[in-house]
């Protein structure tokens, strides 16, 4: 004997009616049921061949669907038919929309495109970690932005808060005594942004940092010389590079994320 069928009709993929069939079902131990999603449904005709197989095959049917006049619609045409249907959504935005005092978007599958926009922004934040300071270059040919500089030019923070915004970032430290890695040479230079700082505001950003360790300010970290060395070093990879330049010597982090949004829509990203 064929399983008895619950049909799942959807404007979207079908997942919330599904989940909801299922959660019903666990009320019965019943397991003995088959639910056949029917998904991104915008039209009459889809709804009157499900309700057609429905009728033939004695199933029930569930349905989440945002427009007014589908959900009317299939529960015209499945009380004909004397078809158990259940509207699953329906009657809470209907419910929403007298309590708000709003009218609904009737959009379908703002749910999903929403999770989407959570896990573009999971994977970004992620992908910010995996390719922070530079520790693994690969990372530099998978990157929507590449952001280069000395040593306490907030590349991490600035990685962080670009991720959030949903692009993959890549960071990479410049230091004289390791050659940039051969994969920055390779990408889109456009992709690559460098940040500059002066000495003097690098040099007293170091010396603060070197006390909230608990060291001594004086070290070769934050000396001049040191400091004057790196950043030569750091304007001849720029140059090799010819990538774009942002001065981070006063500003915050939010608003260098801002410049950097801004060049990447002018170049059409």
């Amino acid at each position: 004997m064929l399983k008895p069928i619950v049909y799942v009709v959807s404007d979207s993929v079908g997942e919330t009616a599904e989940l909801v069939v299922k959660a019903s079902l666990s009320q019965f131990n019943n397991s003995s049921f088959h639910i056949q999603r029917i998904p991104y449904v915008d039209d009459e005709g889809t709804i009157l061949e499900t309700i057609e197989q429905a009728q033939a095959i004695k199933a029930m049917i569930g349905y989440t669907l945002v427009k007014p006049e589908l959900r009317e619609f299939i529960r015209l045409e499945t009380q004909k038919r004397n078809i158990v249907s259940i509207d699953i959504m329906g009657p809470m935005i209907d419910g929403m929309t007298r309590h708000l005092n709003q009218v609904p978007r009737l959009e379908p599958g703002l749910v999903h495109k929403l999770d989407e926009d959570y896990f573009k922004r999971i994977e970004a934040v992620e992908f910010a970690v995996k390719y922070d300071d530079g520790r693994d270059p690969r990372g530099i040919l998978r990157a929507d932005i590449i952001l280069i500089g000395v040593s306490r030019t907030s590349k991490t923070p600035l990685s962080q808060f670009l991720a959030h915004k949903k692009y993959k970032v890549a960071n990479v430290p410049i230091v004289p005594e390791v050659e940039p890695p051969e994969e920055l040479f390779k990408v889109d230079p456009n992709k690559c942004i460098a940040l500059k700082i002066n000495p003097e505001k690098l040099n007293h950003i170091r010396k603060e940092r070197l006390i909230a360790l608990g060291l001594n300010a004086t070290a070769t970290y934050a000396n001049m010389e040191r400091i004057k060395n790196e950043l030569e070093f750091f304007n001849r990879v720029v140059d090799k590079l010819g990538c774009k330049v942002i001065d981070v010597s006063n500003k915050a982090v939010e608003e260098t994320a801002t410049i950097v949004q801004e060049m990447l829509r002018n170049q059409g990203q």
